[in-house]
């Protein structure tokens, strides 16, 4: 590999000596609102440059924002969704798999915002990126500042254009009153309920582990353990099954639920 890539004094982020790679640490709500009115959102960095997703961690914990980093040598776009992330950075130059399929397999499954963030400036590589459902196209070396700046304009663009409704399927879920939609029924969820299932929605069909959702509850402030997450599930399939939808939430044994 070679040398990595680290914060300028400018504050741009480009080529230099490697950093070593800070731990990303895993947020308990896709997004939340501060006090400032600014969007808080976890945010998946899929970097293979250890530098590179050592600063951008560090970037956006400092401006109130969580940071996942993503395994990049297994199926990618499946390991990005099960965070079920509010935005995502994604770099071209993976080593297993070039970045655009992982971007228009994520946009395949997933109504996430992507952010391609590349050494590769070219003409066609930005609108093969546009045209394969990315929403942004950041060129390295950048500003750190602009970054942020288009992080959070697409991440406030995004919560305006969704109305906080999500959709998967044949089920809608609105989430500012905290209620799921199917066949011109409704039915109302409770908190943890509502937080399992935008959560497995969000994850557009990806296996999400049953530790994941159990991070989920315990920020909600209820007390969690395994038995506890199998009773909120159940529950949830139930009210979902008196919309007329069947076998919507589906349980992988040993590993967690998908929608």
């Amino acid at each position: 590999m070679t040398a990595g890539r680290a914060r300028r004094s400018d504050g741009s982020i480009g080529s230099s000596r490697p950093a070593p790679c800070r731990a990303c640490a895993l947020c308990h709500n896709c997004c939340e609102q501060a006090t400032d009115g600014r969007t808080m959102a976890r945010i998946a960095i899929v970097e293979d440059d250890e530098s590179i997703r050592a600063a951008l961690a560090e970037l956006l914990q400092k401006n109130g924002h969580e940071a996942v980093a993503v395994d990049v040598t297994e199926d990618v776009a499946a390991s990005t969704l099960s965070f079920s992330p509010a935005l995502v950075l994604l770099d071209l130059n993976l080593p297993c798999v070039d970045g655009t399929l992982v971007c228009r397999e994520l946009r395949s499954r997933s109504d996430v915002p992507i952010i391609v963030v590349t050494s590769r400036t070219g003409e066609v590589d930005e609108v093969m990126c546009m045209t394969l459902g990315a929403d942004d196209f950041v060129a390295k070396p950048y500003s750190s500042h602009v970054l942020l700046a288009r992080i959070d304009a697409l991440l406030r663009r995004a919560g305006g254009m969704s109305g906080a409704v999500l959709t998967s399927g044949c089920l809608s879920v609105d989430a500012l009153r905290s209620l799921a939609s199917a066949n011109g029924q409704s039915v109302e969820l409770t908190k943890n309920e509502l937080r399992i299932l935008c959560t497995l929605m969000r994850a557009g069909g990806t296996i999400v582990p049953r530790e994941t959702l159990m991070e989920e509850l315990w920020d909600s402030g209820a007390f969690v353990d395994d038995n506890t997450l199998t009773v909120n599930v159940n529950r949830l399939r139930q009210k979902i099954a008196r919309l007329g939808v069947t076998d919507y939430l589906v349980t992988h044994r040993g590993q967690g639920y998908s929608v």
